[in-house]
């Protein structure tokens, strides 16, 4: 059932519930007509319902779900106005506030009704509001960061990268309200405004040391048609990569090198029995009739690095696949006789096979620097992996002998980790921003999850993520080929 939480006059009154990721609502300023949030649970979507005169000069009016936080933090949702409303300059987006009261020191991410999109800010309190305008009109996705003293407005239509402007010298405090808002720019009329995939992020320290030190996760399925994204839970501790069983039934991912089975219907998560096989890293495959899971791991030598087994989907004993150490798996053959991996061998990173049940390995490429994230598509004809040899991070594609290497992106992304659909008409991938180092896929960056068809084409944004490293690793595509799995990241304060 929706959550709904109103304010009604008088105007101090702050409806205290939770709802959604929000403490409280309640209209600011001396609205004439109460405004209400309703939080749909199950969809985790937002509908605001305000009035107020505006949001200009020195003093605002507006209704606002928020809840308080300190320090760094990214705030990110999708958010429109569902009907076509009366004043052109309506407003909704994210605020940030150093105060309740109508005058207070603020910054906001604001799209109108007629699509100007600007940060809008004040920075002391009683102040007149300042902007800086977006060239984009209309964009529905909607990023406000803070970074210590400066704040950064990123916008996007959905599909497309962000556009973004840095506001630097705020002299606040270090706890702020966060919040949705809307605003119908007319005091005698309410305006609706709904958003969904909304977070609000606690970025790692600057001071974070790889593989050492972690923050929070959630893991989040995607709608690969629409964007809609959905937490199905989150958690102070590290996991990562994600698997979808061929059954639709469950997602397989790791957890300091513990592999973990969490049913979708029931929420309950169960330990999967891999017996001395404990440190598994995110490279995690299962076999495409569902009856196998393959695991890279460092349990039997640490000092020989990964080495690659298989052990029944339910768990059990272990098998040792590889001889040979520094093995990292990725994919699995459709008709099961093959597991595809990146190795490193005399100083190089390539992509190599090797028979399910053990045997010789065959070294697939040759070129120099890394090749990685090898995967069969469903046919069984070609494996797509990402590699370096053009200078950039980019998806490449082969025959399942190795044969036809051809790259297939090309743009200034580093891009890692092809997953093909099960029903074989796209990909998708991680993108890392071109700051990246192209042999690097780091923790805990802004980086996009895009898809393009199978043949090549033009390539879409379908997630906006704060994550990186251990997000989607793995192939993890539902069977009906709508869905994918992922993690992102936050710290839990």
């Amino acid at each position: 059932m929706p959550i709904v939480m109103s304010l009604f006059v008088p105007l101090a009154t702050i409806a205290q519930t939770s709802v959604g990721v929000f403490k409280a609502t309640q209209d600011i300023g001396p609205v004439l007509h109460r405004g209400e949030t309703v939080y749909e649970e199950t969809a985790q979507k937002y509908t605001l319902k305000g009035a107020g005169a505006n949001i200009w000069f020195a003093k605002d009016e507006f209704h606002y779900a928020h809840t308080k936080v300190s320090g760094d933090f990214i705030l990110q949702a999708r958010g429109r106005f569902p009907f076509a409303g009366v004043d052109p300059h309506r407003k909704l987006g994210w605020m940030i506030r150093t105060g309740l009261d109508t005058s207070s020191a603020m910054v906001c991410a604001a799209v109108h009704g007629d699509g100007l999109t600007a940060v809008q800010y004040r920075k002391s309190d009683g102040a007149n509001i300042e902007e800086v305008k977006s060239p984009f009109l209309g964009p529905d996705v909607i990023q406000l960061e803070r970074r210590g003293r400066s704040f950064f407005l990123s916008v996007a239509h959905f599909g497309r990268p962000f556009w973004t402007v840095e506001v630097p010298d705020f002299d606040f405090h270090d706890s702020l309200y966060v919040g949705l808002f809307v605003c119908s720019h007319n005091k005698d009329v309410v305006e609706t405004a709904v958003f969904d995939n909304v977070q609000i992020i606690f970025p790692a320290a600057l001071e974070f040391r790889p593989y050492q030190d972690y923050i929070g996760s959630n893991l989040e399925i995607l709608d690969v048609g629409t964007g809609v994204r959905k937490i199905l839970f989150s958690t102070p501790d590290v996991i990562q990569a994600p698997n979808w069983t061929p059954d639709g039934k469950a997602l397989i991912y790791n957890s300091h090198g513990l592999i973990f089975r969490y049913d979708l219907a029931s929420g309950v998560h169960a330990q999967i029995n891999t017996d001395f096989v404990t440190q598994n890293n995110n490279d995690h495959v299962i076999s495409f009739d569902g009856s196998l899971l393959g695991l890279s791991s460092s349990s039997v030598d640490p000092t020989s690095g990964s080495l690659i087994f298989t052990v029944p989907i339910t768990g059990g004993m272990p098998e040792q696949i590889t001889l040979q150490g520094h093995a990292y798996l990725h994919g699995w053959s459709p008709d099961g006789k093959w597991l595809t991996y990146t190795a490193q061998r005399n100083g190089e990173h390539d992509i190599y096979k090797i028979p399910s049940t053990g045997g010789e390995e065959v070294r697939l490429t040759q070129a120099p620097g890394l090749d990685d994230g090898s995967e069969y598509s469903p046919d069984g004809k070609y494996i797509y992996y990402n590699s370096v040899q053009s200078g950039k991070m980019e998806l490449w594609r082969m025959t399942s002998e190795g044969k036809e290497q051809t790259q297939i992106t090309d743009d200034e992304y580093q891009n890692w980790f092809p997953h093909i659909s099960p029903d074989g008409k796209w990909i998708v991938f991680l993108s890392f921003m071109p700051e990246v180092e192209p042999e690097d896929h780091p923790f805990y960056k802004h980086v996009y999850l895009r898809k393009m068809p199978i043949e090549g084409g033009k390539m879409k944004i379908i997630a906006y993520i704060y994550g990186g490293q251990g997000s989607i690793n793995v192939p993890s595509w539902s069977p009906d080929s709508r869905y994918v799995a992922f993690v992102s990241n936050s710290l839990v304060r």
